[in-house]
C-alpha cells in the first residue's frame, strides 16, 4: 500500500532553517502524482502550504510564498520542503499528501497522506 513518511521537523529559533523530506513508497509511478505539503497548528485549521505538481510547476500559499521552496525527486520517490527565514507562526504539524489528479494549495481530497513532522519556531 502507499506510505508517506515525513521527517525533519525540529525547534528552531525564528529566523532559523528546517529541511522536510518525505519518502514515499507502494505508489505504482511516483512521477504521476501531484505533491503537497500542508501544515495544521492547534486550534486552527489544516493550512495548504505548497504544492508541485507532474510537470515541476509549484504554487505556494501567500504566507510562505519567498520564504519555502519545494522540490522533488522522482528517482528517490521523495518530496522536500525547504523552510528559511522561520517565523512563530510557522509552527505546527506538518504533513505530506499526494493524489494522481492536479492539485493545488486549496484542493482538498488527498487519498494519500502521512503522520506528519513536528515543526516548533521559538521568537
Amino acid at each position: 500500500q502507499v506510505q508517506l513518511v515525513e521527517s525533519g521537523g525540529g525547534s528552531v529559533q525564528a529566523g532559523g532553517s528546517l529541511n522536510l523530506s518525505c519518502a514515499a513508497s507502494g505508489m505504482w509511478s511516483y512521477s504521476a502524482y501531484c505533491l503537497a505539503w500542508f501544515r495544521q497548528a492547534p486550534g486552527k485549521e489544516r493550512e495548504g502550504v505548497a504544492v508541485i505538481r507532474t510537470d515541476g510547476g509549484t504554487e505556494y500559499s501567500d504566507s510562505v510564498k519567498g520564504r519555502f521552496t519545494i522540490s522533488r525527486d522522482n528517482a528517490k520517490t521523495t518530496l522536500y520542503l525547504q523552510l528559511n527565514t522561520l517565523m512563530p507562526e510557522d509552527t505546527g504539524m506538518y504533513h505530506c499528501a499526494a493524489r494522481v489528479s492536479d492539485c493545488g494549495v486549496t484542493s482538498k481530497g488527498f487519498p494519500y497522506r502521512g503522520q506528519g513532522t513536528q515543526v516548533t519556531v521559538s521568537s
